[in-house]
């Protein structure tokens, strides 16, 4: 799997909340002086940036408002090797993933199926299983799992890591991810 096609696995197998979070921090777009109330939310406002209408892309600027500017972001990109980016380097990697892809003219939905969280003082830990998927393409949508470390300074949560991992039989989805 490529690293553009590791992004449809993480983005689209990547980034809707089933989740009892307020509607608020998840529908609204997220700017540099942003506050969101939680890291789940956060989590949360991620996907719901990634995921966008046919006729549209990212915002990329609230995307990467959402990470420290050190972040780190690791994710298979094929079975038997990860890549990791800085932010600027996912973004670029998406980016050109919706241009090879053709994605723009479909739109991409990454969906949120269930979270695990764990939050202790200003560190916090969420474990997501998503679905991503390119409306129209004929593909079923892609489970994948996403482990975030998130960090609150000055009041706010930011991403520090992301690291992605497709399930398989061999490797069902972690049981603290399972209905």
């Amino acid at each position: 799997m490529t690293c553009a096609r590791h992004s449809f696995a993480l983005l689209a197998g990547v980034l809707l909340p089933l989740t009892s979070l307020e509607a608020s921090a998840q529908a609204r777009p997220v700017s540099e002086g942003d506050t969101v109330p939680t890291a789940q939310a956060v989590v949360h406002a991620l996907y719901d940036l990634v995921t966008f209408e046919a006729g549209t892309t990212p915002d990329w600027d609230a995307v990467r408002s959402l990470f420290l500017p050190q972040a780190v972001i690791v994710l298979r990109t094929s079975r038997t090797a990860t890549t990791v980016f800085t932010v600027d380097g996912f973004v670029d990697d998406f980016v050109q993933f919706i241009e090879r892809a053709n994605v723009e003219q479909a739109g991409f939905v990454e969906n949120i199926l269930r979270t695990h969280t764990m939050v202790f003082k200003d560190m916090a830990h969420v474990l997501v299983l998503y679905e991503a998927s390119i409306p129209g393409s004929g593909r079923p949508p892609q489970q994948g799992v996403d482990s975030f470390q998130l960090i609150r300074q000055d009041g706010r949560w930011r991403i520090a890591a992301v690291l992605n991992d497709i399930p398989d039989q061999a490797h069902p989805v972690p049981a603290a991810l399972r209905p």
